[in-house]
């Protein structure tokens, strides 16, 4: 039976589930013993390979346009008729495996997560878990239809991202109000959307056992190795050490432009505080694979073959339109083992620091491809982000034209500490929105949207006082509205603070021996989700940790780096 299944996902992606049910039923009737074991694992992995790449793919569909009501009814028919049986089938092979009590070669992490998701199931559940990701797709659907009027054309707000970058601080400010003003057209619906979502979730959780969704969602992340009071660690960490870091990038800037006071306009993420015309590294999505592909060469030859072959298969869906849903990704396809990156790029700089993160999700694919099992995939985000984030460091020295790059040698240098002063930007920001979710999802009243800009407000001005937003506050408020993982992945985003100091030990390592830390990089990339997070870690060539000591390096290594680069 498993024999004959299709690897050509045409002929699968409209499968019902009684198409999938035969072979979950063979599964489960199957007697495990030592010498079958690996072969029923083998055939286990084919057809949940099969189930993932469906909803990958009936997913991507969604997300390349946001209006087309096929792919939405072809998605949401896949959540509601095949994948909660598919997820009671799952959950009934995991305990045939716990309870035979085998331990196969490589798994005893995989064995681990799997006693983790046992306790957590709930078949009450799975109905309500198919109507949060429904409710996540419509978050997507009201900002993927966000257009705002700019000389004569309508424009999607990512479109509007390269104006945000003007030299002129007049222009600057009114394309960020009219794309403040086109997101608090959307408040009433965001504001509805959230209120069916954090009752949903708490529903979820209390189906659990679970004293609130926070405990559910870190079981469900397969939070091992922290606990939400080292996330707390974290946060007094980064007020500590990083916002005044940040604090001395704000007073730089002020002196560049010239002003009293930073206004959210003048701190867009891709413009240049020193106010030197924008640079403008790509034309087109063409151009963009082009200079990645010759960046990826110089950085290692095998990760060149790899982005190669996702630019030969079409693997790429990278320019910006209208009804694209908004933001990037990189899925994996895994019947295909083929990773697909999407993104909305409009030929700013940030596009290229996106195509080198997401690139770094696609590399993790390819170098876990030789690992027999779908469950050894299952890698720990908090590392899944260390693959990319590293990526951005490791690449940054081939970004120069002389490479086949996007900048010349100073516009290179400009880029570089642009991107070492955001990544310290950006701790503050995560630790804004991490005690955000800590908070909505523990306190009663976290579902009030009131409340909610409230405690956001309370968090900005805590991580984040070097911006001036007078006369803007309901903007500033309803910066919950903006980031999409607090309404499509919950308690998704302390990960990228993890992950980002654990890149920055890979990119220290990188400054004294460039191969070396390669190497280490691709052999933690290799081991996908069968070693512990601190082991990962460390095979990577760092150190997985919350303390202030550990941040203060990276944040000393980070500002002389930078006065190096200015100088």
């Amino acid at each position: 039976m498993f024999a004959t299944l299709s690897t050509a996902y045409p002929e699968f992606i409209h499968w019902t589930w009684a198409q999938f049910a035969p072979h979950y039923q063979d599964l489960n009737m199957c007697t495990l013993t030592a010498d079958s074991v690996e072969a029923w694992l083998a055939d286990w992995s084919q057809i949940s390979k099969i189930v993932q790449e469906t909803y990958a793919r009936l997913h991507v569909a969604t997300t390349l346009n946001t209006a087309d009501a096929e792919a939405e009814k072809n998605y949401h028919a896949f959540l509601s008729e095949v994948y909660p049986q598919v997820e009671t089938a799952e959950q009934e092979l995991k305990q045939k495996l716990l309870s035979s009590g085998l331990e196969p070669a490589g798994f005893e992490i995989p064995l681990r997560n799997m006693r983790a998701e046992a306790v957590l199931f709930r078949e009450a559940n799975l109905p309500l878990l198919v109507e949060n990701r429904k409710l996540g797709s419509q978050y997507n659907k009201i900002s993927g239809a966000q257009l705002v009027p700019w000389e004569g054309q309508e424009l999607t707000l990512q479109q509007m991202r390269p104006v945000a970058q003007n030299a002129d601080r007049a222009v600057r400010e009114r394309a960020w109000r009219l794309a403040s003003d086109r997101w608090l057209a959307d408040r009433v619906a965001i504001n509805e959307l959230w209120t069916k979502l954090v009752p949903l979730r708490r529903q979820i959780a209390l189906n659990a056992g679970c004293a609130d969704y926070r405990e559910y969602r870190w079981q469900e992340l397969l939070r091992f190795d922290y606990t939400p009071a080292d996330c707390a660690t974290f946060h007094a960490a980064i007020e500590a050490v990083v916002v005044p870091a940040a604090t001395r990038i704000y007073a730089k800037a002020r002196q560049r432009l010239g002003v009293d006071s930073l206004r959210p306009w003048d701190c867009d993420q891709d413009r240049d505080p020193l106010n030197f015309p924008t640079l403008h590294p790509f034309d087109n999505a063409t151009e963009l694979i082009d200079k990645s592909e010759k960046i990826f060469q110089h950085v290692d030859p095998q990760l060149g073959e790899y982005y190669t072959i996702m630019r030969r298969e079409q693997l790429l869906d990278l320019d910006n339109r209208k009804g694209k849903a908004p933001g990037g990704y990189c899925t994996e396809y895994p019947i295909a083992r083929r990773p697909f990156i999407f993104m909305n790029a409009v030929g700013i700089r940030g596009d290229v620091r996106t195509m080198l993160h997401e690139s770094g999700h696609a590399f993790h694919v390819f170098e876990t491809n030789h690992l027999p099992y779908i469950q050894q995939l299952q890698v720990p985000m908090e590392f899944a982000e260390v693959a990319s984030m590293s990526m951005e460091l490791l690449a940054a020295p081939y970004l120069q034209i002389k490479f086949g790059g996007f900048y010349t040698e100073k516009e290179a240098a400009r880029d570089r500490i642009e991107h070492l002063e955001r990544i310290i930007l950006f701790w503050p920001y995560m630790a804004t929105v991490d005690a955000f979710q800590q908070w909505a999802h523990t306190q009663p009243e976290g579902a009030d949207p009131a409340a909610c800009d409230a405690k956001w407000l309370e968090l900005q001005r805590r991580f984040m006082p070097g911006m001036d937003w007078s006369g803007l506050e309901d903007a500033m408020m309803t910066g919950w509205h903006r980031k999409q993982h607090i309404h499509r992945s919950p308690f998704y985003y302390v990960e990228y603070g993890l992950a980002q100091l654990g890149a920055v030990q890979v990119w220290r390592n990188a400054l004294k021996n460039q191969v070396a830390s390669l190497a280490n990089y691709r052999h933690a990339l290799a081991r996908g989700g069968t070693q512990s997070l601190p082991a990962l870690f460390a095979t990577a060539g760092a150190r997985f940790a919350f303390d202030a000591a550990t941040l203060r390096e990276a944040v000393e290594l980070i500002e002389r780096v930078i006065e190096q680069l200015e100088a």
